[in-house]
């Protein structure tokens, strides 16, 4: 009886240790899932240098950005449950993100239209477009309501040592009432709302509580560590083709009562807001094929340190054949990304990179970028 009770024990144990074994694993399938930035993601358009967009309310430098750009309403939903389905004649919205390479800034065209908008209040009542960006991707919690260690921070500590530092959340006020700050950063870097960092413009015609159409375009800067001490501790986000980032926003509508009419989401988590692993995926484009030019030529270079050896690599665009390096010192290379090393200490140097193709040639000359000096082996030729 006793061996019989033992293995019915030991059964028993198994089957509750297999249970809780399969429950934890469900939970932390569900909990990925849900911490999982949503793919395929959207794209953001590359301007090219010469068609930066100007904020200034006239919003004809968006012309040149596809349709296929647009995040509209229907890809978003209202996950307060008060509206099952779009109904354009209340609410409507379609949003395009822009950048610039070289530049640290995503750019925003807001459209949208109101049956009711709602901004006669100074407080944060107010029809708000809600962005949270995640520069870097590095996800997690950013909010002090979602701090990750509440039982060793408080919730006041948490605002001002760790919130919106390695993701951003921003509440633009659409529009906002006369003398009211344009948005409400969510957190105490107050500066990320001031030029150099964002920059905004609107365009509509109506007053609170009636209907109409609004455009506004403006630019945030990402940061991957934003200081509540300033810019000066934080460190920019770097922006460059084909990176992924999340974003996310989220339109809140009031139409004159107390709670807001809907909470319209890209994201399918409610609380992106502070979580920035609940955001979406975009992907930084290249430029569109029409705005370049059938070849271009381009190429960024790596000293080696302490040595007088460079790495170039070649950035060209385009069907490309053949290379012509022209080093400066009167060597030359048909690689299309040779390792040179240069036989002096020099800061005079003129570089030029030639290529050809089948649809062209293009030339890029670089005057006294390379630059090279081998301070443990110094060449004796002087310097002139």
């Amino acid at each position: 009886m006793r061996k019989r009770l033992a293995l019915l024990w030991t059964a028993l144990l198994t089957m509750t240790a297999n249970a809780q074994s399969d429950h934890l694993a469900t939970l932390q399938s569900q909990t990925a899932s849900q911490l999982q930035v949503t793919e395929p993601g959207f794209k953001g358009f590359q301007f090219p240098r010469t068609q930066i967009p100007r904020i200034d309310g006239d919003f004809s430098d968006w012309d040149i950005v596809p349709d296929a750009y647009s995040v509209t309403i229907d890809d978003m939903w209202d996950d307060t449950g008060k509206h099952k389905a779009v109904d354009r004649s209340t609410l409507d919205v379609k949003v395009k993100v822009g950048w610039v390479n070289g530049l640290n800034r995503l750019y925003f065209l807001y459209e949208a239209y109101d049956d009711f908008w709602d901004f006669s209040q100074l407080g944060l009542h107010n029809d708000t477009f809600e962005v949270v960006v995640d520069g870097d991707l590095s996800g997690g919690p950013h909010t002090d309501e979602l701090r990750p260690n509440p039982q060793v921070m408080s919730r006041m500590d948490a605002f001002f040592e760790f919130q919106n530092r390695h993701a951003q959340n921003y509440h633009i006020m659409t529009p906002p009432t006369e003398g009211k700050s344009w948005t409400m950063v969510w957190g105490p870097q107050q500066w990320l709302k001031y030029l150099p960092y964002a920059n905004y413009a609107y365009d509509y015609s109506f007053s609170h509580g009636e209907s109409g159409r609004l455009r506004m375009e403006f630019y945030i800067t990402p940061f991957d560590y934003a200081s509540a001490e300033g810019p000066e501790k934080s460190v920019e986000s770097r922006l460059y083709e084909n990176k992924k980032i999340g974003l996310c926003w989220a339109v809140i509508d009031y139409d004159g009562q107390t709670q807001n009419n809907g909470f319209w989401n890209l994201s399918r988590h409610h609380k992106m807001y502070g979580n920035a692993s609940m955001q979406r995926l975009f992907t930084l484009m290249p430029l569109e094929p029409q705005l370049r030019k059938d070849v271009e030529c381009d190429w960024t270079f790596t000293v080696v340190p302490d040595t007088r050896t460079v790495c170039f690599r070649d950035q060209s665009y385009g069907p490309i054949t053949t290379w012509h390096w022209d080093f400066g010192d009167g060597t030359t290379s048909t690689e299309q990304n040779p390792t040179h090393t240069y036989a002096r200490d020099y800061a005079h140097y003129v570089v030029t990179l030639t290529v050809d193709g089948p649809k062209g040639s293009a030339r890029c000359c670089k005057v006294w970028e390379v630059c090279v000096r081998d301070r443990k082996h110094p060449s004796d030729t002087p310097y002139d």
